[in-house]
């Protein structure tokens, strides 16, 4: 069994995207400048905007955070999008989620100008995604895919099964393991929670890539000899012994689960650095304008 450290994985990503912005300035290049907007005060959208400046200044990138209180209307927020749509300076950026239940996600993704969206969530990058033309894909399948390359985990032909159908990750994973490329190039099954039969499902997989959003749903039972398990699961559960009272938990049963395969990703420093560096790597492509010009 190997644990596949996405930390090492996303921190020599970021090393190398440094590299690329420094010769792109010393040859007279404009530095890649992304922008995050994020509304209120949610703990786990301050951490993560909090982790994805610390990445800008890794990779060279300039970053800015636009901060608004909870409160802010749709129509401000649009407004905000727009400014940002308009700023030549603003290679790429992101409406951090959620958002408050007062405004529609749906209306902002949608207002955000494909060619600057990073996060890979308009619907022209998605369409695009799905029939397998150059984009920005989600952070967190591409994170997964380069993980899969890196680790050289072999994918023509085996059997995948997804579990979780977000808009996020669960619907795109599908997609891009189905399509002809490596990694990919996979027969796909998606379960999700209604699904039936789903432990058999899973026994038969070569490859479970777990993004239910339910702590321990991978156990032992479900997973054959020698599968690679990739967990994508974050949640908080109450922890009295760490100092900040929780700790993250995956959707796999790690320490039961773990010995039965070939590969698998921990929680945390899995999939969770990587998702970040997916992020950076398609900055990087907006100041390269290179899916759009």
């Amino acid at each position: 069994m190997q644990i596949i450290d996405g930390k090492a994985t996303a921190a020599a990503i970021k090393t190398e995207i440094a590299a690329e912005v420094d010769r792109i300035v010393k040859s007279g290049g404009k530095r890649p400048h992304l922008a995050a907007i994020l509304v209120g005060h949610d703990g786990g959208s301050e951490t993560y905007v909090k982790n994805k400046v610390i990445a800008c200044e890794q990779c060279g990138f300039k970053s800015t955070l636009i901060r608004f209180e909870s409160d802010i209307s749709e129509a401000e927020l649009l407004a905000e999008v727009e400014r940002l749509n308009r700023d030549d300076d603003v290679d790429g950026f992101i409406v951090q989620l959620p958002l408050p239940k007062h405004i529609s996600e749906q209306k902002i993704i949608e207002a955000i100008d494909y060619k600057k969206d990073v996060d890979g969530f308009h619907p022209i990058n998605v369409g695009r995604m799905s029939i397998g033309l150059p984009c920005y894909i989600s952070a967190t399948p591409n994170g997964i895919l380069d993980l899969l390359q890196r680790y050289d985990i072999k994918t023509s032909g085996k059997k995948c099964v997804v579990l979780g159908r977000s808009n996020i990750v669960g619907k795109p994973m599908a997609q891009l393991m189905m399509q002809k490329r490596t990694p990919g190039d996979a027969t796909v099954t998606v379960c999700h929670s209604h699904s039936k039969n789903l432990k058999e499902e899973c026994r038969q997989a070569d490859i479970i890539i777990a993004a239910i959003g339910i702590p321990n749903f991978v156990t032992s039972d479900m997973v054959k000899p020698g599968a690679v398990i990739i967990d994508v699961g974050t949640t908080r559960v109450p922890d009295a012994s760490r100092k900040n009272g929780f700790r993250l938990n995956g959707d796999v049963k790690f320490d039961e689960v773990a010995p039965l395969c070939s590969y698998i990703t921990p929680v945390p420093g899995g999939v969770g650095p990587m998702t970040i560096c997916s992020l950076m790597k398609n900055t990087l492509a907006a100041g390269k304008k290179e899916y759009y010009k």
